[in-house]
């Protein structure tokens, strides 16, 4: 068994073809979005008898700042990716590949390592990730229970199977004078995303990523045409946008943003080009990222939610994003991230 870094992109992102239960979060194109980022990050892959049997992107992030001192952790979003579904067998490989995170955090003097495999959320798994010394993370960083929908049907099946009031909302969208979709990735269409990002952030409470970030993923994917901006104008006045990244045949709605417009069904015809569009490219999934499973109609993400879950699809719980404790400032984050939890009421 041997563990290393894989410099290949088609290496890499061959490996990840085989894989079912993925996101872009582990892409050859995230890590390079890491590069631009000023960020350290190791692309691994762990091979047994010669043959790749796992990968996974790792990045070291910042927990805190004071001056020139800086505490770090090792994270793997949404991975690391497994060849085999087979629970024993993920654990198996699990193990090995956390092993030499531990050796790898010790050299790199990072606080702790945190997981967030993209496997189900099923007992055994869960009782596996305990014995392997690791705790459920005090706030996930990527969804753990997205809404994924099929896109292997035909419009007139996507439409059947939509809540009444989405199929409705959206033929009235395409009759709504003045109403139309643009499709880009030009400043232009950045522009427009940010201004109504920035008008969501406010209304929802919740901290932006900055203009530079937003940029420099769009300039990575769109090296490989992966990366869309899809906006929705009234008479060039914009009332919805959303940053779609197209890989590997599922298309994620990644950003997304708009203003208060009830009367308008902008962000209902917005959806629905989107899925057009992922149709054409060939995608056979659409992941619309993260949902609560919250009856409360006071959270945050409930209204969210009931959007997403109109278009039909359904939902894929996760295994909860994992700490492996390698130092005491942990619990520092730790009470850092209960607080941020609670004041966004999550």
């Amino acid at each position: 068994m041997t563990i290393k870094e894989i410099q290949n992109k088609k290496e890499w992102e061959g490996f990840l073809e085989s894989i079912q239960e993925k996101t872009f979060l582990q892409s050859w194109n995230w890590g390079e979005f890491q590069k631009e980022n000023k960020k350290k990050f190791w692309r691994l892959g762990l091979y047994e008898d010669g043959h790749l049997r796992a990968v996974g992107l790792v990045i070291k992030n910042p927990i805190f700042t004071f001056g020139r001192y800086q505490k770090n952790f090792l994270f793997c979003p949404h991975g690391p990716l497994v060849a085999s579904p087979e629970a024993q067998e993920r654990i198996r490989l699990l193990k090995i590949f956390l092993d030499y995170l531990k050796n790898l955090a010790r050299k790199e003097k990072v606080a702790f390592i945190r997981l967030a495999p993209f496997w189900p959320d099923e007992p055994s798994l869960r009782k596996a990730m305990r014995s392997l010394g690791c705790r459920p993370a005090p706030m996930f960083i990527h969804p753990e229970l997205t809404w994924e929908l099929n896109l292997e049907s035909s419009e007139e099946a996507f439409l059947k199977a939509m809540r009444k009031t989405t199929r409705y909302l959206i033929k009235k969208g395409l009759t709504w004078p003045g109403l139309e979709i643009k499709k880009g990735i030009n400043a232009e269409d950045l522009e427009i995303f940010q201004k109504l990002y920035q008008k969501t952030t406010k209304r929802h409470h919740f901290v932006p990523f900055p203009l530079s970030y937003l940029k420099k993923e769009i300039q990575v994917f769109q090296k490989d045409k992966e990366i869309l901006i899809f906006s929705a104008l009234l008479q060039d006045k914009a009332l919805a946008s959303a940053i779609i990244v197209f890989w590997q045949g599922i298309a994620f709605y990644h950003h997304g943003a708009s203003i208060n417009s009830q009367r308008v069904p902008a962000a209902y015809l917005l959806q629905w080009k989107i899925i057009q569009e992922a149709k054409k490219r060939g995608c056979h999934l659409y992941n619309f990222w993260g949902i609560t499973s919250s009856t409360d109609k006071k959270h945050p993400w409930w209204g969210l939610t009931l959007f997403k879950k109109g278009f039909g699809g359904e939902a894929h719980a996760y295994l909860k994003t994992q700490d492996f404790i390698l130092s005491k400032i942990y619990w520092f984050n730790w009470l850092i991230e209960v607080l941020r939890r609670l004041k966004r009421k999550l």
